[in-house]
């Protein structure tokens, strides 16, 4: 191996260091109990997925997934999303069981990045997924979920943006005609690229008032009154429903009394192109991305022979630690260094301590170099060196 890779790593891969991972463990444990109490059980499912299913349809670009051969030539790839293979699961084997099903999953996926740019190509996720239910409750109850679990991971500043991918197509389809015409604004609103959005909508062989309407649209946000303005933009029943389900959810939230985290993004869109109703992205203080998002996917089972609704959300841990204040250190362990003519009593110490719940590092001094260095990030530290039989604290 050269120098030059000795210590680097494949584009978008991490390393985490033992603050973080004791951080990153605290919370995940914060989730999973949360998701525990509503009545969601834990699922795992292979990191390898046969590219023609799960690859096909987990939505993301064929090319952020990692592929290659198993021995008998058929194509694999690792799990680029964990939606796709609980349908897979579900759709094989649970919905025998007792429906409507409440799934929940940590699990790292995988996407290949082209360049570092500071994108991971393997992150951790936690979500969960109602499957076979196919009522506005169901929705209410994975947001409202959502902000507890937000909350007991240890975040106050979050806000929870809603839109509708019915109202969407709808619009469009009413403007614009063709799909593929739909899909170039889709694409400017999935990136947040609003300037662009308008200027292309200038161009469009559009009337004024066709022209007007689009970017009406783009300033449908804030408030449940952002509703009201969007009946105005549309004709017939199908968008008009789409609000209706918007403004229900938004009631049903405020029987959770968790509405304050909720605002409305009507020109919101996913990459996922499995959802097909509600949708929403989560957002958090100091965090330039969505730490998280979800909504509805009524079709995605459908492509694993079993019909039914369903609608979740995804955290991604990373996005989480970097909202959160303050990471772990080390300042909880208690140092018990020892000479070897004392080790029997610094491990009876050790052992002591343990059972008494605390956690304790035992140390050799003579694989110290400096031991003023090495005891710094300690809480405390009791010495057994020499042939004193009383160990000496620090």
């Amino acid at each position: 191996m050269s120098k030059l890779l000795m210590f680097e790593k494949p584009v978008g891969m991490r390393d985490t260091l033992p603050h973080i991972y004791e951080t990153k463990r605290k919370l995940k444990e914060a989730a999973e109990q949360e998701m525990g109490s509503w009545g969601y059980r834990f699922i795992e499912t292979p990191a390898l997925e046969y590219y023609e299913t799960v690859g096909d349809a987990s939505a993301i670009l064929d090319r952020q997934l990692f592929k290659l051969l198993d021995q008998e030539g058929n194509t694999l790839v690792l799990r680029p999303d964990m939606t796709a293979p609980i349908a897979r699961v579900a759709a094989a084997k649970l919905l025998k069981e007792r429906v409507p099903l409440r799934l929940a999953y940590s699990a790292s996926v995988y996407r290949a990045q082209q360049r570092e740019g500071g994108r991971a190509a393997e992150f951790e996720q936690i979500g969960v997924e109602m499957i076979g239910d196919n009522t506005i409750s169901a929705d209410a109850e994975v947001i409202a979920l959502l902000v507890s679990v937000m909350k007991k991971s240890g975040l106050e500043k979050f806000q929870i943006s809603l839109g509708h991918i019915r109202f969407t197509d709808e619009l469009f389809r009413q403007i614009l005609g063709t799909e593929e015409r739909s899909e170039q604004l889709r694409r400017f609103l999935y990136e947040k690229n609003y300037v662009g959005y308008r200027e292309h909508v200038k161009s469009l062989p559009l009337s004024s008032i066709d022209k007007q309407r689009l970017l009406q649209f783009l300033a449908l946000s804030g408030g449940i009154g952002c509703l009201d303005e969007a009946v105005k933009l549309i004709e017939g029943s199908a968008g008009s429903e789409a609000l209706d389900e918007l403004k229900t959810v938004y009631e049903r939230l405020k029987e959770y009394n968790v509405d304050q985290y909720v605002t409305f993004d009507l020109p919101l869109v996913s990459h996922m192109s499995y959802y097909t109703g509600l949708v929403f992205e989560v957002y958090a203080e100091g965090v330039g991305a969505p730490v998280g998002n979800g909504g509805r996917y009524d079709d995605l089972l459908e492509k694993f022979g079993h019909p039914a609704g369903a609608t979740g959300f995804g955290l991604r841990v990373d996005f989480l630690l970097e909202a959160l204040e303050k990471l772990e250190d080390e300042a909880g362990i208690h140092c018990v260094l020892f000479s070897n003519e004392r080790r029997v009593e610094a491990i009876q110490e050790a052992q002591k301590r343990r059972e008494a719940g605390e956690c304790v590092l035992l140390q050799d001094v003579a694989g110290v170099k400096d031991v003023d260095k090495f005891t710094e990030s300690c809480k405390s530290v009791t010495f057994f060196v020499g042939k004193s039989s009383n160990g000496g604290e620090g």
